[in-house]
């Protein structure tokens, strides 16, 4: 049988595994940091996820996910994820309104459920932020990508990821016509901001370079 997790336990558990990710271990101040959580917050719950054995932690070094914490974070991850694909496509929610209600069903634990969702949708690979969305088994689809702000001049591309999904942000995508699956070309890098020119259709836009680091493209065709 497998174990029941409080809210407020999914919602560390699905933090860390965003944060583990690309280091080898998290520490008390960034998860504190992430949550806006205290520091002695932290560190009660980080002794209850311990007991359950869902975490390795060591005071002053930081922790990790163990095998069976990762497992239960990225079902709460695939949750979240088919949540806001619901929202999106049959909803005709924006793309800048599903994570905040996506954040509460994706607690909605039912595993009959989320596999009817997931046949219902016909089985997505990416939510509408162009996030992987793990399958049944845990897996998740390799894409490979690159930061818009890496993509070299005349490349054509495809938008496939948007890494800071804040309303702000997409909402200045969304002005700016930018979704997953837009077709983007890097015309010049401006060497004093390194914002970039960029081509959307017949159209040209300036991006700043924050911005332009929080969009990942894949290649569409080889190099003119």
């Amino acid at each position: 049988m497998s174990l029941k997790f409080s809210s407020s336990e999914e919602n560390y558990l699905k933090t860390i595994y965003h944060l583990q990710s690309g280091q080898e271990a998290v520490t008390t101040n960034a998860l504190a940091e992430k949550l806006n959580a205290r520091p002695a917050s932290i560190t009660d719950m980080m002794k209850k996820l311990s007991a359950k054995k869902l975490i390795h932690y060591k005071p002053y070094y930081g922790f990790t996910l163990t095998a069976e914490g990762k497992k239960a974070a990225v079902t709460i991850v695939r949750r979240h994820r088919l949540w806001e694909y619901f929202l999106s496509v049959k909803l005709k929610f924006d793309w800048n309104e599903v994570h905040e209600i996506a954040e509460e069903l994706e607690h909605v634990s039912n595993k009959k459920l989320i596999d009817k969702l997931d046949a219902y949708l016909e089985f997505p690979a990416f939510d509408p932020h162009g996030d992987p969305i793990p399958d049944q088994k845990g897996k998740i689809r390799p894409v490979k990508e690159l930061p818009l702000s890496q993509l070299p001049a005349n490349q054509l591309a495809r938008v496939c990821r948007v890494s800071n999904q804040s309303e702000d942000l997409l909402e200045m995508l969304q002005f700016k016509h930018i979704r997953i699956g837009t077709r983007i070309e890097v015309k010049k890098q401006f060497e004093y901001d390194h914002s970039l020119q960029v081509k959307i259709a017949d159209k040209l836009e300036t991006l700043s370079e924050p911005l332009a680091k929080n969009i990942f493209v894949t290649y569409e065709s080889t190099p003119r």
